[in-house]
């Protein structure tokens, strides 16, 4: 396992999930498996896993469901030195699992949640963010409040006068912008510091109020032309990246990526994955792998868009929200071994 200098922090809510077993509906469900998750804790998962000094930053309320989410960090071991206490409830999701034809459903439950209701100035981030060389946020933050967002906005101004590398993952989720605001009205600010960008064009061209244009990422001219845009419109950005997803049914995934650094695309070998196990979580481990990809391969664009390409796929394979890999058996697909052999 390599020891990556430096560490990641993390910023977001972390979710209690609740699914009907194997592929049953919600109208079947005599029970509910309970399990944790959410985007930006998922990232640093990934990160732990592969050895990188992960901390995850969030607010929790002050009752056992609280203590279980902590205890959860902790047996991901991943950082959670800088959590606070306060607030209602810890936010929930429901997932029902699709089959074949019938995709998935995630329904929300994270209403005055603890992460919700949280307020700017309560978190020291300039001495959260001491020793730390990356800060990670997603879109999802600023989606589910506005208090938030605006917690989510004090941490990247801080994280960019420290010069520490700010990613995003733009997450857009049409079910939590209910509070009176657009992505184009909040989002534009947060990214206008951000370094490294996971998302697909036409979203990032929506958060910045910029009319769709349905981009062919198998076109090599054109795209440069339509990330450079991002890059004119976002000042301190480096990297650009996007998950290629066909959805042939929710058992069957085609993956693959491309990521543009301002001079040069990268495209990853599109990979089938079938059966799919659980598709949740698998955005969050490619911006896990990318994040590492980027801190180790500094020089290596191509081989840092692969690691996060293979990782994305292994969490396809994967039961809950965590890409649940080591470090060596990404290296092992990228080096072709995708067999599922028995290890013995």
């Amino acid at each position: 396992m390599d020891n990556i200098k430096g560490r990641v922090v993390a910023f977001g809510e972390i979710m209690l999930r609740l699914s009907p077993e194997r592929h049953l509906r919600f109208t079947q469900a005599a029970a509910f498996g309970a399990s944790y998750g959410g985007g930006e804790f998922n990232v640093c998962v990934s990160l732990a896993n592969y050895g990188v000094d992960a901390e995850f930053v969030t607010r929790l309320p002050e009752n056992e469901i609280g203590a279980s989410a902590l205890k959860e960090m902790r047996k991901m071991n991943v950082e959670s030195k800088n959590i606070i206490f306060g607030g209602e409830r810890l936010g929930i999701y429901f997932l029902e699992t699709g089959a074949a034809s019938r995709g998935s459903i995630v329904v929300y439950d994270r209403a005055h949640s603890s992460m919700a209701t949280i307020q700017k100035g309560i978190i020291d981030w300039e001495k959260v963010l001491q020793g730390a060389n990356w800060f990670h946020w997603s879109g999802i933050t600023p989606a589910i409040s506005k208090s938030a967002a605006e917690a989510c906005l004090e941490a990247i101004k801080v994280a960019h006068k420290l010069g520490i590398t700010i990613s995003c993952d733009l997450n857009y989720r049409s079910k939590l912008w209910q509070y009176g605001k657009k992505p184009s009205d909040v989002m534009p600010e947060m990214l206008h510091y951000s370094n490294v960008i996971l998302g697909d064009i036409d979203t990032a061209y929506f958060m910045l109020n910029i009319p769709k244009v349905n981009p062919n990422y198998q076109d090599e001219k054109s795209l440069p032309v339509l990330y450079n845009r991002l890059f004119d419109l976002i000042p301190n950005l480096k990297i650009t990246a996007t998950t290629l997803r066909y959805s042939v049914s929710a058992s069957h995934q085609r993956i693959g990526g491309v990521l543009f650094d301002g001079q040069s695309i990268y495209n990853a070998t599109m990979k089938e994955v079938t059966p799919v196990v659980d598709r949740v979580g698998s955005g969050d481990a490619f911006m896990g792998g990318l994040i590492y990809g980027l801190l180790k391969y500094q020089n290596n664009n191509q081989k840092a868009l692969d690691f996060a390409v293979a990782a994305c796929c292994l969490k396809h394979t994967i039961a809950g929200d965590y890409n649940l890999v080591s470090l060596k058996e990404v290296e092992n697909m990228l080096d072709g071994d995708s067999a599922g052999l028995v290890s013995r």
